[in-house]
């Protein structure tokens, strides 16, 4: 008889391996269990993030350093022992080590480890706040990813847009600070280009940190034309990502579902199910 393959899915007709439900616990929201496991996972999270904000103030730290150790540790363990069994339990483990959520479970943990081998590592520590990005692949409940898929579709289908967009604000604040390095020059606090065009974006942006500030009077009608402009175009982007929003909104409302496979998402005018192949009912 032929051996199992590991890395195929569970054979309807063979009972469950303890890979298979480790892998339905830790990767799926679709029983009790795996969602049981994923609120615990984002508690202990949340709770991690937390503990090393706290550690990074200066007092906190100076009181409660060896507490904070102690428990930062307990998390680190915590998230290898969960990283190794995700990785135990996963159909292609090569794909989850190498996929951006696999690096970042194993860049939150890595750094506790070698700070006991390399002295200088525990500057790396600061890495452990990556934990907060795992957020968002343990969110996989219905209603988090329909509003996700909305988002990206309406980001996919803006891109050029926002490109042009932006491709217009990078000119004009680049034309900005050209214009106020020459006429309130080094005198003036504006040395560089560089440095100008850095004052051009954050007056543009209506910030104002005040610490370039243009002295001339034609200096500062061009920083009032700045600001006018800021105002006026940085409801833009807004706008058309709302508008891609409401588009992707509908376009997802109408899609189909194939009645064979349940695959969502097809196309108003598809006639075959792009993952099965059977009929569509339109």
């Amino acid at each position: 008889m032929a051996a199992t393959d590991p890395l195929k899915p569970p054979s309807p007709h063979r009972p469950l391996t303890l890979r298979d439900r480790l892998h339905i616990v830790i990767d799926g929201t679709d029983t009790k269990a795996g969602r049981t496991f994923d609120a615990i996972l984002i508690v202990m999270i949340v709770l991690s993030v937390l503990v090393i904000m706290l550690d990074s103030v200066r007092a906190w730290h100076t009181m409660y350093a060896e507490a904070f150790e102690v428990i930062e540790w307990g998390f680190t363990i915590l998230f290898t022992i969960e990283y190794l069994l995700r990785l135990y339990s996963m159909p292609n483990r090569w794909r989850y080590a190498t996929s951006f959520f696999g690096i970042v479970d194993l860049l939150s943990i890595l750094p506790g480890y070698l700070s006991l081998f390399i002295p200088n590592a525990q500057n790396l520590l600061i890495v452990r706040i990556l934990r907060i990005l795992r957020i968002f692949r343990i969110l996989k409940l219905t209603r988090y990813l329909e509003q996700a898929n909305f988002l990206l579709v309406a980001i996919k289908s803006s891109r050029q847009k926002i490109i042009v967009f932006f491709t217009f604000i990078l000119t004009l604040v680049t034309i900005s600070g050209a214009l106020l390095y020459v006429v309130e020059g080094h005198e003036n606090g504006f040395t560089s280009i560089p440095k100008s065009i850095y004052w051009a974006i954050v007056t543009f942006a209506t910030v104002g940190y005040g610490d370039m500030t243009p002295k001339t009077p034609a200096g500062q009608f061009i920083a009032s034309v700045v600001i006018l402009l800021g105002y006026t175009v940085l409801a833009v982007p807004t706008g058309i990502l709302s508008s891609e929003l409401t588009r992707a909104h509908n376009d997802i409302e109408q899609a189909i579902e194939c009645p064979h496979c349940g695959k969502f998402g097809h196309a108003n005018d598809a006639k075959y199910c792009d993952g099965c192949g059977g009929r569509l009912n339109v």
